[in-house]
């Protein structure tokens, strides 16, 4: 298992070399003025967190607002606990409070929500979506589509989410069938890749999760997940289980080792689970899986997706609230340094022989390179390691890793905005983070510092 050393010293001018020459093949702020803006926006909510909380709160009352006047009356509400120390929040709140003024507030105020979750969410419907998907595979990029929904609460919503991942696979399965040939995207050295790639979500499949009693959620959820696999299967595709929240780890994890144990899906489909890093406890899920994949013959590997997870707010606050010692580490640099720890476990397992692939999730250009340079020290080629972004915060660093003929893969979230406003917050908290990479980098940080090891 990984131990706390940090990445081997001889790595480190690697290392920075490589994310020198990733951060070199970013697009210049005059090719992409719309996402210059929107980083610059990006780094004034990093600054500005009673502003951030604002907009928030606004994003998540918006779907439920009946009328323009009364989403700005919202908006003048919120904008009061901010300092009035900007122009743009004096008027805001002036003109949300206006009763002929509210309304025109308010429409521009939903405008700039759609814009928003236009850039993080791709289409509505599979078949909508298709366009693009063929687009960012024809440029060198791979995708995996999630279908927005979770934590359903009836049977029925379980089933309705069930069928739409059916639907999903099957319209995207035709639609990929006509892509042009990228071999890139298609083979590693275990074999084929699958040209569709679904990511699903347990609390999605099942309204009967309980922290207490994971074999309940386990086996509500089982049928709705073992038809998805053999939809997969039958169709070519991956089918990937996505971890939530600690409430719900274990019951996925459960889960879906279980039912890839059946004899029935010995050979196939491809599937994958997530690890989050930011977990203390990810070496011990590491060696599970790990221990899984040797004891578990199966011809397609297991491909593990490594993320340093999406929940940090969420577990620190109920975990205070509870009056128990948070499952997370505190501070950025911990969780840094876990997930490069877990990187080279999950290298070395593969190099040695183990039935896995690793994709690694991040927009830390320090995680990507010390994956990538750690990789090759093994003498792995560049086709084993895969590195996934998520599309609206990532789009210019999947161009940059497709232009060094790197493989790389884009988590598109597919729904209406209703269904994705929980989504849609996490990456907005991502996005403006004071110390997430992407907002750091934004503010202008000096590069070197920010690959130096965690």
């Amino acid at each position: 298992m990984a131990t706390d050393a940090p990445a081997p010293p001889a790595l480190e001018p690697e290392i920075r070399a490589l994310g020198r020459s990733l951060d070199a093949a970013f697009p210049s702020a005059a090719r992409r003025p719309r996402a210059a803006a929107e980083d610059l926006i990006t780094a004034r909510l990093a600054r500005r967190p009673e502003l951030r909380a604002a907009l928030f709160r606004l994003v998540d009352v918006a779907p439920a607002c009946r009328t323009p006047g009364e989403l700005g009356q919202h908006l003048a509400g919120l904008l009061s606990d901010v300092p009035p120390d900007e122009p743009a929040v004096r008027v805001g709140r002036r003109l949300g409070r206006g009763r002929a003024t509210a309304p025109l507030t308010g429409r521009v105020a939903a405008i700039g929500i759609r814009q928003m979750a236009g850039r993080f969410i791709l289409a509505e419907h599979p078949q909508e979506g298709a366009g693009a998907l063929a687009d960012l595979w024809r440029r060198g990029v791979a995708s995996s589509v999630d279908l927005l929904g979770e934590a359903t609460v009836t049977p029925a919503e379980a089933d309705r989410y069930a069928e739409r991942c059916d639907e999903a696979l099957t319209v995207l399965s035709r639609e990929a069938s006509a892509w042009p040939a990228r071999p890139m995207l298609e083979a590693d050295s275990a074999g084929p890749l699958p040209r569709v790639n679904l990511s699903v979500k347990v609390t999605a499949l099942t309204p009967m999760i309980r922290e207490a009693d994971p074999s309940i959620g386990v086996a509500d959820a089982a049928p709705r997940l073992r038809h998805l696999l053999r939809r997969a299967r039958d169709l070519g595709a991956h089918l990937h289980v996505d971890i939530e929240s600690m409430a719900s780890r274990d019951t996925i994890m459960r889960l879906v080792l279980s039912l890839l144990s059946e004899d029935e899906f010995r050979a196939g489909p491809s599937a994958g689970v997530v690890l989050q890093a930011y977990l203390s406890d990810g070496d011990e899920v590491a060696a599970e899986v790990l221990e899984f994949v040797e004891r578990t013959p199966r011809e397609s590997p297991l491909t593990i997706r490594l993320v340093k997870g999406a929940y940090w707010d969420h577990e620190l606050v109920e975990a205070r609230q509870s009056g128990w010692r948070p499952p997370v580490y505190e501070t950025k640099a911990d969780t840094d340094r876990n997930f490069e720890r877990l990187t080279r476990t999950l290298l070395d397992a593969h190099a040695g022989g183990a039935p896995i692939r690793l994709a690694v999730a991040s927009h830390n250009l320090r995680s990507i390179a010390h994956a990538l340079a750690y990789a090759r020290s093994l003498g792995l080629p560049d086709r084993d390691l895969e590195l996934q972004v998520l599309r609206g915060l990532g789009d210019d660093l999947h161009d940059a890793l497709a232009a060094h003929g790197l493989r790389v893969r884009t988590y598109c979230p597919i729904g209406d905005l209703v269904a994705g406003m929980a989504y849609l917050v996490r990456r907005l908290l991502e996005n403006t983070a004071n110390d997430s990479f992407l907002a750091t980098r934004a503010s202008g940080a000096d590069l070197d510092s920010l690959l130096a090891a965690p």
